[in-house]
């Protein structure tokens, strides 16, 4: 597939013949087409191997990243094989001198880091992106992330999260892409493509990482770190595919989860890490620990010390040790008291130095170490454009109630207000390790620049000066919602509530009975229900980014119809979570008028929005839905036809969505399930007719041996604007038996 390192690249890196130097003393740094791995192996001692493994990490402060005390000492050792947290220039390309230049064998370091969505042009939170439903949008981000990233030095991100989440009091569902499957797995896709551009050994390219291998999402009540109790088929149905179709798609790593799964820590996991990911998947490329991942096998309770922590995480698959020390520490003595089996440390350190062979370390180790490259490549105008594109189209407008939005740009004043209305951190979101917040456009300054000085922009934070501020003012752009630092990793919440400070600034600028665009800011679902029955226009804008208060504008002010959509569903109240579009049914389903139904006694058991759900400020009507048969074999395609229309005065752009059940199966099927998904522009009035192809993959399900098969039977399919689209057509799969596929 365009755009992947492929399982070829990695066996080809280990094949190829290169010049080795002598081994005696200091070396001068390497200039070849790339090394023989298993030559280079056969050289090491088991030191110097357990030293490749090893992950050291860099610290921050005001100025940027740097490295502690010793650890320079520690390359030199040859007990250092990749950085964390360290990158910039000349930071990297001194580093990387002493590597290549300083140690017996020369070997470069890999430069890693959390380039999440972003480098220094951030975009959207993750979550954000996924709102886009635009893999185009999301897989160009990622390729300007990593032309940033490369161009300062790094080699490896620990991106994209594809984490599986149906509980938004778990904080880290801002990195992810929401609630469903297929969004998932297609824009975990888009963005290993985009990281890892057509080929790693182009300069711009970074060894991408799906994480967090597995179930990470299904932290019991919703407490990040906590323990997962899933079933396999709930791993073979919700939380692999988005891992397998990464992998697909050529992610040169995976990283390891925190959580344990039924009973056995991720870690310490053999039979999902070497079972079902290197074994089942067939995958070759690097297995890398969690941030200490592997010392907390103590705390887990399933190692009595390090040693033995050690011992269980190479065992169990795991390749790189981030941080934590423990494989150069104690590896050694327990490799030569028989305790480790060499050939494990062996094939570990091998798929270490073929991924620094693919990305063309051993020919140019200091290829990512040019400060002219890293000016010129970072923060280009045209990254910006891109990053205020993508704002634009994850922002999801819930409500518009009276037509409150867009505001007229011929308003004598606006007050923005609000606690997040000029919070420049708080526009960049969490997980922003290398953003700069100076670069961000807050709200304020968005509207100032929109508008021009004829109109009177007031702005504060809140209290007295900003009910002062929206009495005095034609229309109120009112910014609440989390501070960036109350979503993300360890940012779990037992109730999703805004604060109780900003609901009644709502509350009470929005007695005034005046235009009031009510703006959030947030890294996950929060429960709004009575801001919703009382604010006519909610504008969900998530964390946009640097270029998040220029885009806010061009959306309050019609510049560009809001088409972002919901990719997790809201709920009504935290009684409700874990809930999600595609429910099973039950004996029982729920019922309004059934009152032993699976429904609540206090609340509807409906979401308050639903997944897929966004308006523009146009409507759209579709028509003519048509099935290219309605009589299908089990390996037949079907093609599905249909049209929408613009139905208003403002030009729009669409997310159009296919839904399909499958009515009657050998197991339980959920209701709906996502299937296709497109953005389609539409001018005033316009028409334009949609095409959708559907084959077998998409009518499959897992039989009772989890096996991929299709079955004979009735299925229905749905198009619309969001999952509780109702327009359907109907169709068969015609057979004796089920088809394996």
């Amino acid at each position: 597939m365009q755009g992947c390192v492929s399982r070829r690249d990695f066996l080809q890196a280990s094949a190829i013949a290169g010049a080795i130097l002598s081994s005696a003393g200091a070396r001068a740094a390497p200039r070849i087409a790339a090394a023989d791995v298993d030559a280079l192996l056969a050289r090491m001692t088991l030191d110097e191997k357990l030293g490749q493994l090893a992950q050291a990490r860099g610290e921050r402060n005001d100025t940027g990243p740097f490295v502690p005390a010793g650890s320079e000492a520690d390359v030199r050792a040859g007990r250092v094989g990749s950085f964390l947290s360290v990158y910039g220039a000349e930071t990297t390309r001194r580093l990387q001198r002493i590597a290549v230049e300083e140690t017996r064998l020369g070997i470069p370091l890999l430069f890693a880091d959390d380039v999440i969505h972003g480098f220094r042009t951030i975009f959207p939170v993750p979550i954000g992106e996924a709102a886009s439903f635009d893999l185009a949008a999301a897989e160009a981000a990622a390729r300007i992330a990593a032309i940033e990233a490369t161009a300062n030095g790094l080699h490896w991100t620990y991106a994209p999260m594809v984490d599986m989440a149906r509980d938004p009091r778990w904080g880290r569902v801002v990195e992810g892409a929401g609630e469903d499957v297929e969004l998932a797995c297609r824009f975990a896709e888009a963005r290993v493509r985009g990281f890892q551009g057509r080929s790693l050994s182009d300069p711009d390219a970074m060894l991408a990482t799906a994480k967090h291998f597995v179930a990470y999402g299904d932290a019991e009540g919703g407490r990040d770190y906590d323990v997962a109790d899933v079933s396999d088929r709930r791993l073979a149905e919700y939380y692999y595919p988005p891992f397998r179709d990464a992998i697909a798609a050529g992610a040169a790593s995976v990283m390891v989860a925190f959580n344990e799964v039924n009973g056995v820590p991720m870690h310490a996991n053999r039979d999902l890490l070497t079972g079902v990911l290197r074994g089942d998947w067939h995958f070759d490329g690097l297995i890398v620990s969690d941030y200490s991942g592997v010392r907390e096998l103590v705390a887990h309770g399933v190692a009595a010390n390090d040693e033995a922590a050690g011992i269980l995480a190479l065992e169990a698959g795991i390749d790189v040790d981030m941080v934590s020390g423990i494989y150069v520490n104690t590896l050694p003595g327990a490799a030569r008291r028989g305790k480790v089996d060499v050939a494990r440390i062996d094939a570990a350190v091998r798929r270490i130095l073929s991924a620094k062979a693919v990305l063309g370390l051993f020919d140019d180790p200091y290829r990512n170490c040019n400060p002219a490259r890293a000016k010129r490549q970072t923060l280009r105008p045209a990254h910006r454009a891109a990053a205020r594109d993508l704002a634009r189209k994850s922002m999801v407008l819930l409500q518009n109630e009276g037509n409150i939005l867009p505001l007229s740009k011929a308003l004598r004043s606006v007050a923005v207000i609000g606690p997040l209305a000029d919070d420049r951190r708080s526009m960049l979101g969490s997980w922003a390790p290398t953003g700069v917040a100076g670069d961000a456009i807050t709200p304020l300054e968005g509207v100032k620049a929109a508008l021009g000085p004829r109109v009177k922009i007031f702005g504060a934070a809140g209290g007295d000066a900003a009910l002062d501020a929206a009495r005095g003012a034609d229309a109120v752009v009112l910014c609440i919602g989390e501070h960036w630092d109350e979503s993300g990793e360890a940012r779990s919440r037992v109730a999703l509530d805004l604060a109780p400070d900003q609901q009644a600034m709502a509350d009470t600028i929005l007695a005034l009975e005046k235009p009031v665009a009510v703006v959030i800011f947030a890294g996950r679902p929060l429960t709004i229900n009575t801001l919703a029955h009382r604010a006519p226009a909610i504008l969900w804008a998530w964390y946009p980014g640097v270029e998040a208060g220029h885009a806010l504008a061009d959306i309050l002010f019609g510049d560009v119809s809001p088409s972002g959509r919901l990719p997790m569903s809201f709920p009504r109240a935290v009684g409700q979570i874990p809930i999600h579009y595609d429910r099973r049914s039950t004996g029982r389903p729920a019922s309004e008028s059934e009152r032993n139904s699976a429904k609540y006694v206090d609340a509807p058991w409906t979401p308050l929005y639903p997944f897929g759900h966004g308006l523009g400020y146009s409507p759209v009507r579709y028509a003519g839905l048509e099935l290219s048969s309605e009589r299908l074999a089990s390996d037949g395609v079907l093609q599905v036809g249909f049209s929408v229309h613009n139905a208003g005065a403002h030009a729009v752009e669409e997310v159009v969505q296919l839904y399909l059940r499958d009515d009657v199966a050998s197991t339980t099927r959920p209701l709906k399930a996502l299937k296709r998904f497109a953005r389609v522009a539409l001018a005033p009035g316009e028409t334009k007719p949609v095409r959708f192809t559907l084959g077998a993959r998409d009518f499959a399900l897992l039989d009772h041996d989890l096996r991929p098969v299709v079955e004979p039977g009735s299925f229905t399919l749905y198009v619309g604007g969001s999952s509780a689209t109702e327009l359907e057509a109907h169709f068969t799969i015609e057979g004796e038996g089920n088809r394996a596929i």
